[in-house]
């Protein structure tokens, strides 16, 4: 083995700073593996030991995600990151996008579009946001009928 650190030590490392995806990891540490070193078994040994958990990443992503985007743009970022189908759908089940969806668009526009070209540029930055045009519509549509004064539960 080479006079640097293991890759156990670097995993662990890498570890200790924030949660990391199987594949994150994978691709981190691979270009540290030399030949003989079984990636794959540390991978296995540090999630046996609850050290790595993709549910525990997924989770965490997605809380600190879900402020500024929809569970569209979450879910296609887990999946580039090696969270499974089943996981990005347990996790995001229960979460809704529609107050989310609703402050960012107060926060960026804060009025209803005046025209349709207004309207389409309000609907596509929510949509580059990761919303789902049922949500982007309610926010957009819903817009009229809010109150002029906006209470802190939006």
């Amino acid at each position: 083995m080479s006079t640097g650190k293991s890759l156990k030590a670097r995993a662990v490392d890498l570890l200790s700073r924030r949660e990391h995806t199987r594949l994150e990891l994978k691709r981190r540490l691979a270009p540290f593996a030399q030949e003989g070193d079984d990636l794959d078994a540390v991978l296995d040994e540090l999630a046996g030991k609850h050290w790595q958990s993709d549910s525990r990443f997924a989770e965490q992503f997605a809380d600190s995600r879900s402020r500024k985007y929809g569970s569209r743009r979450i879910a296609m970022e887990m999946r580039e990151r090696g969270v499974d189908a089943d996981t990005i759908k347990a996790t995001l089940s229960g979460r809704s996008d529609l107050a989310t969806a609703r402050q960012l668009w107060l926060k960026k526009f804060g009025q209803p579009p005046a025209d349709a070209a207004e309207r389409a540029k309000q609907m596509r930055f929510l949509a580059s946001r990761g919303f789902g045009m049922d949500t982007i519509r309610q926010v957009i549509k819903g817009s009229d009928d809010w109150p002029d004064e906006h209470d802190g539960d939006l």
